[in-house]
This record gives structure tokens, C-alpha cells and sequence, in this order.
């Protein structure tokens, strides 16, 4: 993209990499004129201001010269502790070589030219600074003269040895970027000579032997001291050839593009791939070297450029200088170039006439063609100046990746240097994966009992402890009576209560006379007479003789149903009882019901459910404080097919309250029924299960439940949660960040199996060909990613008693239902048959793993174009390009279908054909690759 531009004829030289502002120094041209035929000369000094949008160059010396420049360099010697200052160098037409202070030029103070010399007898052409001492200058002219001058002492230059002959002109002088004491120079007849300083001699020489080699430019490679590249000017060999000194015979490689002589080179030093020339075709190439490709072209007016050049501080700018009259700075990293064509004669004349007749000339009309939009890419590779030294991203599997790229030091061979990627596994969550091995271990020994144990012991609340031990009751036998042990109902304790209580009245009533054997030994004489009261009398204060009458009358006519009345209407519940029992079963339920509606203290509402065996107002109506006597009574009393849910009621009201002791009380309830889905949302919502060791937790108790009820009902368990799908999403997606990939990915059996009825499977109406996906959302315990399914009440829970439900035996027997999948049409079936067949073919080829999966991964993606087929939901555009693709891979011509298969793509509904036009384009890739 161009930044700045300004209108002149001269040659160019950057402010060393150390000076801070960038300027620019510019030299006017020999041997050139603009069209006003101007003859002066001067150096001038630019500021690069890049926060000016404008194209305008900000000046801020200048300084006129008796003599136009054939060279110019801008030396880092003399400059001051700030990094400003340093020497301009000029090499003028007439053989002077003259040195400025480019601070006294900017600044106007002081003596402008520190040095000068007459030495060479021609134009000065050649000019080059050694990079390890900056003092030091190459210079090059007429009659094969190079001269090495001390800027510490310029009066007396020391030469690198006798003049080659025959003599010739010297074109350019160049210091090696390795060694300090190698320089080259090279002649327009394509000869280089390479010099040895300490040995004050030349040591090879380099010549082309198509003597069509005219050198325009010539310079060392930045990192390897043997390399050096020449440009050709001749427009019969427009090249430039690359030699190494090692294999001098002939060129190493030659860079062909230009179509007309090279003018100028510039190699960067910030990237050794970075090459650039400009040519007599009007355009500028930015080549990479190692590889001969050309990166990068310059958008370029229609006039050649005679000078490139790299600027030493920001690698990305560089400049041009054009016979057209203009100094061009640009940026190699894109962007947006507005081409604004300016007519560069007429803003040369004024308005009097040149030609000394004094009359005010008409404005020239020139047509000025329309602004244009450019959008200038950048380069084909990324510069080494943005490449990022090191670097480091985390990978799937908890892997770091880590690179680094040192700056090693000068290698004496073309070949690129290996570099190193490190892979390593982090780990943070050491006690989640120590947990979660320990879990892993326990489900595939079945060391459910001693996991349990542990568990317990390691507890850091009673809470928590009471929930392992109800789990690990879940292993053990006699589940019933030991969860009642857990809620604090002892049998046995309770027996030897009873018996002391017992004992203790009956001494109490017979006042210490009687043994209590005795008391309930004791019984009528044999001889004992007794009365019954027939006459009911008059109703009298003594309203007991009238009953009793009334009782005896009834039960000598056999109305048992009126006696018992009678005695409930007195409170004599007792003989109530008693009576209804001869009374036959009916009668005894309505007198227990009778009794039962009058008793309103603490324990009727207990003794009611024991003798209806109606739970369900008690889990409904008691006391939460009363939780583990009503879930005793459940356990105690409940039908199986009514245990799990009135557990669950129980756990709901418990839930309900909010709390987390409440939380936690629930949770025993839904350990007891089994209810493996109450649980981790009662869990989940009320303990924080989005931390590693959080969700540990809920993954050991759940595991151990669902384990628990395997081995109650000898068969595998599937749970419909989403809430637990998304936990164990989680979960799996921590192991595998983890490194733990083989726990992430290891099977669990029944966590991805058909949703089932509580106590049988359900079948599922898919497709006999039906191949399910392995769902992200159930990386690691197979969990079926199905909506959740009602739950059936015949669940047996593991702490009620076992009893066979006939309806689990209908469930199992129901066939399933199968689904007729639908034919290709014919005239797509070769589609089909095609594409099946390049699977097949690079399968039988792909010799990495890698490769491999990808095919198994793209033979089953492609089942979803076989769908649409089936649909026949694919638009005629798709279809034409699917088989011109399939006759491209018939042919194996992949190239083509590669073609079509992208104008496919970008003339399509991509959500139409995202399921399989990827996958195809992979398979294609693949094949092109094995040639299969």
C-alpha cells in the first residue's frame, strides 16, 4: 500500500535502523532531467510522519550541491547517544565522494560537509558500509577502482588489492553480512569479484558464460556467508541468479519473472526471504529467494524504477525512485491504494515560458482519469518480523503446545533448520483425577462395599456420612431392616422397650403383691357365675344398665353390626372390636374406620395408616421433623408398587422446604427408591456441581446407586436426566482437559442404552440399518441423549421388598417396530456407488491413523447426502454439480472436482449442503494425495 510519495528525480538512502524519527535523504539523479530541464542539485531530507493520512512528505533540510549523485548511504557512524546524527556518503558524477552531517543539514547549524575527497577519476556508482564497523566505506568508479576509506580518516583510502583486468567499470561494491573482511564488487560485464581484505587480494570470481550477464545490482545473502545473488540488466537474460562460493561453477538457482532487464535489488535484512527488484517492465517483484515464487507485486505506474530500497528501522516500508520524477514509500502488508494518475509534465513547466519568450503560457488541458479503488493484498507469507518468536495454546487432552524460534546463528546452508514443538500434559485438578481414578477403579473391580466404607470414613460432615452409609446399604443384604437401623428404629431394641415397659405396669397395678407372671396367669373359677343384662329399664342417671340392655338384646338376635354401635356410642372400643370381629371382615373394617375418625392424638394418625395401609396421607401430612419415622413406616409396611413413589413424595416435601439440610435429607429419600434422576436434580440444585471436585461428588453417588440397583435387579440400569446429561458433559470435558482421555472416553455400561421402563427395557422405533451417533453431549458415561421418559411407578426400589410385576414381563415382549427406509432413485444411484467406491479405494491406501479416521469419519458423513437423496430434497443445482463431480472422480481428475465442488459450495444454501459437501471435498483431498 502506498504511504507517501513526493515528486523527484533522485537517489534514496533510509536513516540507519538506530534513528528514531524515520527520515528519508534524497540526492538528486544524475544523468536525468524532469521536464522543466532543471539542472540544479541538492540533498534533501524527508520526515516519515505515518499519522499524517496524506501522501506528503514532511521536509526538513535541505542543502544544494555543485554535483548530482550517482549513489547515496546513510551510515550509522557518528551518531550520538539518542541514535540521531550519522553520515550521509554521496558518489557524484564526477568522481567526488563527499560526506555530510545530516543534522547540520536538518537543523541549519554548523558546517554541513564534514569530508571530501577527489580520488576517483570517474563516476562514483558504488557505494556500501561495512555493518561491523561503521566506519568503513567501499567505494566503486571507472577503471576497475575501489577504494575502502576510514570516515576517522578520510583523507587516505586503502585499496583490496591490484586492479583486476582488463580494467571495466565497477557497477556495485558489496560488504559480506557475516564476515567483516569479505567484500565483493561486481562490472556491468556480469564478472564479481570477492576480496579478502587481510589478505589484500581476490579469492574467487564468478562470471557467467552466457556473456549476456550485464550486472545491475549485487548482494550478499543476510544469513549465510556464502550465498550472494546478481542482477542481470540485459533484456536477453532478465534474471537473477543466486551462487554459492562453495559451487561456484554456476548458479545455485535462477529467479525468472521479469520480462525485461533488472534495474535495482534490495534484500531485507529483517527477513532473508524477502527479495526485492525492480525491472525496464514497469514492475516491482518481491520474491522468496529459497524458493524462487514471487510473493508480492507492487502496484506501479507506467515508468520504470531504477533504485528499491528496505528501510533499515521498519522492515515493512521500502521506497522506489522512477524515472517518472517520483519517490514512492509503500507497505508490504495490504491495504486500501486510491491510484491517483497526476501528469507529471505539465506540473513541471510553469506559466511563463521556459524558453525565454516571456509570454504567459495556456494551461496545458489534460485529461485526469477517475480515482480508483485498489484493495492491495499483502504478502503471500507471513514476514519474519510478525511471526511470533514463541508461542503456546492449549490442545484437546489438556496438552500445551509450545514453539519457539531462536536466533541461531548463520547457517553455510540453504536447507531450512528443524525446529521444535513441545507437547505437554498440564494437569490442575489433581485430587479430581486421583477421585476420579479411585471411582474407575471401584466400578471395574465391583469393589462397591469397601469404595462405600472409604467413603464414609473420609466424610467431612455428618450429612455426607449419612449418604454413604445409606449407599452402602444398598449393597448389602436385608436392605430394609438396616436402612430402619440407619433412621434409628433398632428391632431388637425395641422389642426388649416393649418388655420392660410392660413388666414395669403390671408390678405397678398389682401394687407389689402379684408377679407380673402371675397377672397374665391368672383366670375366671370355673364355677363363676355371671348375669346378663337383658331389661333395658328406664333411662336413669345410671345410663350404663340401659346400654348394657341394649347391648345384650342385640347380641342375643345376632345384630352384631348394632352392638358394635352401641359400644362405640359408649367408648367401650374394646368390646367394639372385639364384636365386629365375629361380625365378619366388613363389619371390622367399618368399626376400625368408625374408631379410627374419633381418635385424634399424636399416634392414631399412625395407627390408622398401619391398620388401612393408606401411606399416602402420612408422607403428605406429617411433620417434616417426622421425616425418618414416616420413611420407617414405608419401609416397613409399603407395597413395592407404592413403595418408589411415596419416597419420592416424601423426598419432594422435604425438597420443597428449600434448605440445605432438608436438600440432604431428600437425597436419602431418593436413595432409598432408587430415583437416580430425583437425585442429581435435588443434588444439583442445591450443591454447586460447576467445580471439578463438586461434580466429582455427584458423579460417585450416582454411580453408586445406579451400581446398587444393577445388582438388586441383575441387569443393566438407563436413567433419562438431562440435568445429569449435562453434569457428566462436564465431567468428561474436565477428564479430557485433564489428560484423562481413556477415563473421558471409556464405555460405561447402560449409561447409553434405550430408555427402559423401571424394572424392563423399552424398545426404541428406529431403523434396522439405524447406526446412532456418539453424542458430545455423553462422552464419558454413554448417557442416551433422548428426552426424558415418565417414570414408571414399578420400580423396585433397593430397600423394598421384592415382588415379580407382570407388567415388566408384558413390556419385554413387545416387538419393536421397524421403519422401511426409502431407495435411491435410480438415475442417483451412481453417486452413490461412485463416492462409496473413492472411500473404499483410500482406505485400502491410507497407510497413517490419522488419515484413516478421517475416511471412517467421512463413509458415515456421507450417509446424510444418501438421505437427501432419499428425500429427493436437493435442488437441480446440487445434483448437477454432485454427478459432474462423480464423472470428475470416475476420471479421476480430483482437480476438476475440486473446481466444481467450490463453485458448488458458493452458489448454494450452505445449511442445504453442510452436512456432506465438506466431507466430500476431504475424501477428494485424500485421493488427489494417495493418487488412487
Amino acid at each position: 500500500m502506498r504511504l507517501k510519495e513526493i515528486q523527484r528525480t533522485a537517489h534514496q538512502a533510509w536513516s540507519p535502523a538506530g534513528h528514531h524519527p524515520i527520515y528519508l535523504a534524497l540526492g538528486t539523479a544524475a544523468q536525468q532531467l524532469d521536464a522543466s530541464f532543471n539542472t540544479t542539485a541538492a540533498i534533501e531530507i524527508f520526515e516519515m510522519d505515518f499519522s499524517d493520512p496524506s501522501l506528503d512528505m514532511q521536509l526538513k533540510g535541505s542543502l544544494a550541491t555543485t554535483n548530482r549523485l550517482h549513489s547515496i548511504v546513510w551510515v550509522n557512524f557518528g551518531s550520538g547517544a539518542d541514535g540521531t546524527g550519522g553520515r550521509l556518503v554521496g558518489g557524484s558524477e564526477n568522481g567526488t565522494l563527499t560526506v555530510y552531517d545530516p543534522e547540520a543539514i536538518m537543523n541549519s547549524i554548523g558546517e554541513a560537509v564534514v569530508g571530501q575527497s577527489d580520488k576517483h577519476t570517474g563516476p562514483v556508482r558504488a557505494l556500501d558500509f561495512n555493518p561491523f564497523q561503521s566506519n568503513l566505506l567501499a567505494s566503486g568508479a571507472n577503471d576497475s577502482e575501489i577504494y575502502i576509506w576510514d570516515l576517522n580518516n578520510f583523507s587516505s583510502p586503502m585499496t583490496p588489492g591490484a586492479k583486476t583486468q582488463p580494467a571495466e567499470d565497477i557497477s556495485v561494491v558489496s560488504w559480506n553480512r557475516q564476515v567483516q573482511h569479505i567484500l565483493a564488487s561486481a562490472n556491468p560485464s556480469g564478472k564479481a569479484v570477492v576480496w579478502d581484505l587481510r589478505k589484500n587480494e581476490p579469492i574467487i570470481k564468478i562470471s557467467d558464460h552466457s556473456n549476456r550477464m550485464h550486472c545491475s545490482g549485487m548482494l550478499w545473502h543476510p544469513d549465510v556467508a556464502t550465498q550472494l545473488v546478481l542482477a542481470s540488466e540485459d533484456d536477453r537474460l532478465p534474471v537473477i541468479q543466486m551462487w554459492d562460493l562453495r559451487f561456484a561453477t554456476s548458479p545455485l538457482k535462477v529467479l525468472e519473472n521479469h520480462t525485461r532487464g533488472i534495474l535495482s535489488i534490495s534484500w531485507s535484512q529483517a527477513d532473508s526471504e524477502l527479495l526485492l527488484s525492480s525491472a525496464k517492465d514497469n514492475r516491482i517483484l518481491c520474491w522468496n529467494p529459497n524458493t524462487g515464487e514471487v510473493i508480492y507485486e507492487l502496484p506501479t505506474t507506467n515508468q520504470w524504477c531504477f533504485d528499491v530500497e528496505w528501510c533499515p528501522r521498519n522492515p515493512a516500508l521500502l521506497s522506489t525512485a522512477s524515472f517518472d520524477g517520483r519517490i514512492t514509500v509503500y507497505s508490504v502488508m495490504g491495504g486500501s491504494l486510491k491510484a491517483q494518475q497526476q501528469s507529471t509534465i505539465s506540473s513541471s513547466f510553469d506559466t511563463m515560458d521556459p524558453f525565454g519568450t516571456g509570454q504567459v503560457l495556456p494551461p496545458l488541458q489534460v485529461p485526469q482519469p477517475q480515482v480508483q479503488d485498489t484493495i492491495v493484498p499483502p504478502l503471500k507469507k507471513p514476514p519474519k518480523w510478525v511471526r511470533r518468536p514463541v508461542g503456546a495454546s492449549f490442545a484437546f487432552g489438556g496438552k500445551l503446545i509450545t514453539f519457539e524460534n531462536p536466533k541461531l546463528p548463520p547457517v553455510q546452508s540453504p536447507q531450512p533448520v528443524p525446529r521444535q514443538v513441545f507437547v505437554s500434559q498440564v494437569t490442575t485438578e489433581t485430587e479430581f483425577l486421583q477421585r476420579s481414578r479411585e471411582l474407575q477403579t471401584a466400578l471395574q473391580s465391583g469393589s462397591f462395599n469397601s469404595y462405600c466404607q472409604a467413603k464414609i470414613q473420609s466424610a467431612k460432615s455428618d450429612a455426607e456420612q449419612d449418604i454413604w452409609k445409606f449407599l452402602l446399604v444398598n449393597f448389602e443384604d436385608e436392605a430394609r431392616i438396616k436402612f430402619l437401623k440407619l433412621l434409628g428404629f433398632s428391632k431388637d431394641e425395641l422389642e426388649r422397650k416393649v418388655s420392660w415397659l410392660l413388666l414395669d405396669s403390671a408390678e405397678a397395678r398389682t401394687s407389689g403383691s402379684v408377679s407380673p407372671a402371675d397377672f397374665f396367669s391368672q383366670t375366671p373359677k370355673e364355677n363363676s357365675n355371671f348375669q346378663i343384662p337383658v331389661s333395658c329399664g328406664k333411662i336413669s342417671p345410671l345410663k350404663i344398665y340401659y346400654t348394657d340392655g341394649l347391648i345384650s338384646q342385640a347380641l342375643l338376635v345376632g345384630n352384631f353390626e348394632g352392638a358394635v354401635d352401641l359400644c362405640l356410642n359408649d367408648g367401650r372400643y374394646a368390646e367394639a372390636i372385639l364384636l365386629s370381629i365375629s361380625g365378619g371382615e366388613e363389619l371390622l373394617k367399618k368399626t376400625q374406620q368408625k374408631y379410627l375418625s374419633k381418635q385424634k392424638n399424636s399416634i392414631s394418625m399412625l395407627i390408622s395408616s398401619v391398620v388401612t395401609q393408606n401411606w399416602k396421607d402420612i408422607v403428605q401430612s406429617c411433620e417434616l421433623d417426622n421425616w425418618k419415622e414416616a420413611l420407617a413406616a414405608l419401609l416397613t409396611y409399603a407395597h413395592p408398587e407404592d413403595f418408589a413413589r411415596l419416597c419420592d413424595t416424601l423426598g419432594s416435601r422435604l425438597e420443597c422446604e428449600g434448605t440445605e439440610k432438608r436438600c440432604l435429607q431428600a437425597c436419602l429419600c431418593y436413595i432409598c427408591s432408587g430415583n437416580i434422576e430425583k437425585l442429581v436434580e435435588c443434588w444439583a440444585l442445591h450443591r454447586d456441581c460447576s467445580s471439578p471436585l463438586g461434580l466429582e461428588d455427584l458423579v460417585e453417588k450416582v454411580m453408586m446407586l445406579r451400581k446398587s440397583i444393577e445388582r438388586l435387579r441383575n441387569c443393566e440400569v438407563a436413567v433419562q436426566s438431562p440435568v445429569l446429561a449435562e453434569k457428566l458433559t462436564c465431567y468428561a470435558g474436565i477428564l479430557a482437559a485433564e489428560g484423562s482421555l481413556t477415563t473421558a472416553l471409556r464405555p460405561q455400561e447402560g449409561w447409553n442404552d434405550p430408555p427402559t421402563v423401571r424394572g424392563g427395557p423399552r424398545k426404541k422405533k428406529v431403523p434396522d440399518n439405524y447406526t446412532p451417533p456418539a453424542p458430545i453431549t455423553a462422552p464419558v458415561m454413554r448417557f442416551p441423549v433422548e428426552a426424558a421418559q415418565p417414570h414408571d411407578n414399578t420400580q423396585v426400589p433397593p430397600g423394598a421388598p421384592q415382588e415379580p410385576s407382570v407388567q415388566v414381563g408384558l413390556l419385554q415382549q413387545l416387538p419393536s417396530e421397524k421403519v422401511q427406509q426409502k431407495e435411491i432413485p435410480p438415475e442417483h444411484m451412481v453417486l452413490k456407488s461412485t463416492f462409496d467406491s473413492l472411500v473404499q479405494r483410500c482406505q485400502l491406501a491410507a497407510g497413517d491413523p490419522q488419515t484413516k479416521r478421517k475416511l471412517d469419519d467421512a463413509a458415515k458423513r456421507l450417509g446424510h447426502l444418501y438421505d437427501k437423496l432419499r428425500e429427493q430434497s436437493l435442488s437441480h443445482n446440487i445434483l448437477s454439480g454432485l454427478h459432474e463431480i462423480s464423472r470428475c472422480v470416475a476420471s479421476q481428475n480430483y482437480q476438476r472436482g475440486l473446481e466444481v465442488h467450490t463453485q458448488v459450495v458458493s452458489s448454494s444454501n450452505f445449511s442445504e449442503i453442510s452436512a456432506f459437501m465438506p466431507i466430500l471435498k476431504v475424501v477428494m483431498t485424500i485421493a488427489n494425495k494417495l493418487g488412487v
